[in-house]
């Protein structure tokens, strides 16, 4: 039977927007007296409401999360994802620690280490060494321990010219790398890493995840993992939750995770159709269609894309990038208009395209560019009649009918 290492029962944060307090000390008195001592409770909480970005919203109490319920297991690598303001970082603090529930409980068993942001737990005075140390001690290592780990921490890091140079000097790039190497590297049950990544370079990135993967898979330590790269997300976690508006939306194995995630946050009947609002400008392009009356397209049928211009142009170029699900380029197609049109369309072949969800930048050019769309018209492939329903994990975008020789 799995063995449990975090517990989440009916967790709830709330935060007051503007002026922090009732507005006078005797309410705040009598709100201190009501919730604390006698146990009630707290009137201003009742009026709280979802953290939802969009609308303005009429009460100055905002619940990050509410009513959060999960469970980890010891060896676990749990991907979080959702938009910005869907209350990861709030998740993570209070899992570390940093801040406390309004309500529900988080039940730990282990030691944990947490990277939420550049420099966490550093104190800036200190060198890179001594922060090592320093980072060792709040989670109860003796110095005997770091000093083992030192060596291994210092050459991840690819700081160690700089390592007795107070940190306060170094580069953001350096802060993290030092940071994760600290957190990665020291003997703790349960490793909390919150986006840090983005600053670093790709090759540090690639270690980074090579790095936590042997953490879960080979150490048998527990990884929870905010980002908000997808591929990351696939490629590091078995399975995960999905937050929106600090409520727990989806939590499942990663792979229906992330299509859930990108079905129902990008994927909509209207995401087909894009309209150009600054379409005024010489060869624009006023809009952009999927022609497809279906949200899920199967795989074994073109895919057609409408681009409409504002005037009949000619003596110009039409370019098509697809993006797939972390927005990285798949292929470019481009088309020479050599005689006047108002309008074109791109039919990309069948069969081409993998399960997944897919996105496209358009543009027109000619010596200079003269008007560039990008990350439109979403647009999801289905693999209807599970054809290659033997793939599994990250198989990549496309699938090209290659020439075979046997010999």
């Amino acid at each position: 039977m799995a063995d449990t290492i975090i517990k989440v029962d009916n967790l709830s944060k709330a935060y007051q927007i503007g002026q922090i307090g009732s507005g006078t000390l005797s309410k705040d008195i009598d709100r201190f007296w009501q919730t604390k001592i006698l146990g009630k409770e707290d009137p201003f909480l009742k009026i709280g409401e979802t953290n939802d970005r969009s609308v303005k919203g009429t009460s100055d109490i905002v619940w990050s999360l509410k009513d959060i319920n999960f469970e980890v297991n010891q060896g676990e690598a749990i991907g979080i994802i959702g938009k910005n303001g869907a209350g990861k970082s709030t998740l993570l603090k209070l899992l570390s620690r940093v801040t406390s529930p309004t309500t529900g409980q988080i039940k730990v068993k282990g030691r944990i280490s947490s990277l939420l942001e550049v420099g966490t737990g550093f104190h800036p005075e200190l060198s890179g060494r001594e922060n090592i140390y320093l980072n060792g001690a709040i989670l109860g290592m003796r110095k005997k321990e770091i000093t083992r780990k030192l060596d291994e921490i210092i050459d991840f890091s690819g700081v160690d010219r700089y390592v007795d140079t107070p940190v306060k000097r170094y580069s953001s790039g350096m802060y993290v790398r030092l940071a994760f190497a600290v957190a990665a590297h020291l003997e703790s049950e349960i490793l909390i890493v919150d986006e840090v990544l983005a600053v670093g370079d790709a090759e540090f990135q690639k270690r980074c995840l090579g790095k936590m993967g042997d953490i879960s898979k080979g150490e048998g330590r527990t990884v929870l993992f905010v980002s908000h790269n997808m591929a990351a997300i696939k490629s590091l976690c078995n399975s995960g939750i999905l937050l929106e508006n600090g409520l727990l939306k989806y939590s499942g194995k990663v792979n229906d995770l992330v299509d859930f995630y990108l079905n129902h946050s990008s994927i909509n009947t209207n995401s087909k159709y894009f309209i150009n609002k600054e379409s005024n400008k010489m060869n624009g392009i006023v809009s952009v269609e999927i022609l497809d009356e279906k949200v899920f397209i199967d795989h074994k049928q073109p895919i057609k894309i409408e681009i409409k211009f504002n005037n009949p142009i000619e003596n110009c170029n039409a370019g098509i990038a697809l993006l797939n699900y972390s927005k990285t380029k798949i292929f470019t197609t481009v088309h020479k208009i050599e005689k006047s049109t108002s309008s074109l369309i791109c039919e990309i072949p069948s069969g081409l395209l993998l399960k997944g969800s897919y996105s496209i930048d358009v543009a027109s050019f000619g010596e200079v560019v003269y008007d560039y769309l990008n990350d439109i018209c979403f647009f999801q492939i289905e693999d209807l009649d599970n054809d290659y329903k033997i793939y599994s994990g990250n198989i990549g975008d496309i699938k090209i009918d290659c020439k075979w020789l046997e010999s």
